[in-house]
């Protein structure tokens, strides 16, 4: 089951990814993502009142908050990155930082014991995340710029996906609402720096709301998988997202697959088999 829950979340970060790219070539990336935080939290607030909470401690609302800081550091260094240095680099970088940092985190803090066809698969999964995340040709110059943003992202994202499996369950839904605050927290800076700021087309802000509930939901399940599976296993599983945009962009804006995204494609699939063995 916690397999099927690390996918689903997997799902739901590449649905909201998807739908957040298309939004930010409309508007400030900055904001799109600020106004995903706050209605995640909202979401998350109304989550929490309706799912028992037998015992809100306060480790876990601890955790919660530097999962939301590190959420909202990744979110930060990605866009910052993308903006200024080479996307080829700073994408893939920051999805695999986020997914190795918190596997060795596992096998070396937290005793996780993999069996051997999940090594495998976690093997296969990091250059499978840089094949199909890898944008073809450069964006723009200074990719020593773009890289540590990338390795800057990528730890902000692991902070989130730690965090989030040390959080005890008993405390139900308030420490990621906890995170969602302080994501959007540490995004609203960025949103003030910003010409412009708050302006936005009153028809996206729907479409905003929508793809920050869905993240939410996506942090949710993957804090689910994190209870019933090894943390190194569950957060592989649910950064496998990067493949979810590369087909919705095939299906419904007629993009065309490089061989390299093949290649990525094929090794998360096999990813998932040796995973779930």
């Amino acid at each position: 089951m916690g397999e099927v829950l690390a996918l689903l979340s997997a799902l739901c970060f590449g649905l909201a990814d998807f739908s957040g790219g298309l939004l930010s070539r409309r508007s400030r990336a900055a904001l799109i993502g600020f106004l995903g935080q706050v209605s995640g939290l909202l979401a998350t607030v109304v989550a929490s009142l309706v799912v028992a909470a037998p015992h809100v401690d306060a480790p876990s609302l601890l955790w919660g908050a530097l999962s939301g800081i590190g959420t909202g550091t990744g979110v930060l260094f990605l866009y910052r990155g993308m903006g200024r240095g080479r996307m080829s680099v700073v994408v893939p970088l920051s999805d695999v930082g986020g997914v190795a940092l918190p596997v060795l985190a596992g096998v070396v803090l937290l005793s996780n014991r993999p069996s051997l066809p999940a090594w495998g698969g976690i093997v296969v999964a990091l250059p499978a995340l840089w094949l199909i995340a890898r944008e073809g040709g450069d964006k723009g110059n200074g990719s020593a710029n773009g890289a540590l943003d990338g390795l800057l992202a990528g730890i902000g994202f692991a902070l989130q996906n730690i965090a989030l499996g040390q959080v005890d369950p008993s405390a139900g839904m308030w420490p990621i609402a906890i995170s969602r605050l302080l994501s959007a927290l540490t995004l609203f800076p960025a949103v003030l720096a910003t010409p412009g700021r708050f302006r936005i087309r009153p028809r996206l802000l729907l479409p905003a709301a929508l793809t920050g509930i869905v993240a939410a939901a996506a942090i949710v399940l993957y804090t689910l998988a994190t209870r019933q599976q090894l943390l190194a296993i569950a957060v592989v599983l649910s950064s496998l997202y990067p493949a979810i945009p590369v087909v919705l962009g095939i299906l419904l804006l007629k993009e065309k697959l490089r061989p390299s995204q093949v290649a990525g494609l094929v090794g998360a699939g096999a990813a998932i088999v040796l995973l779930a063995i």
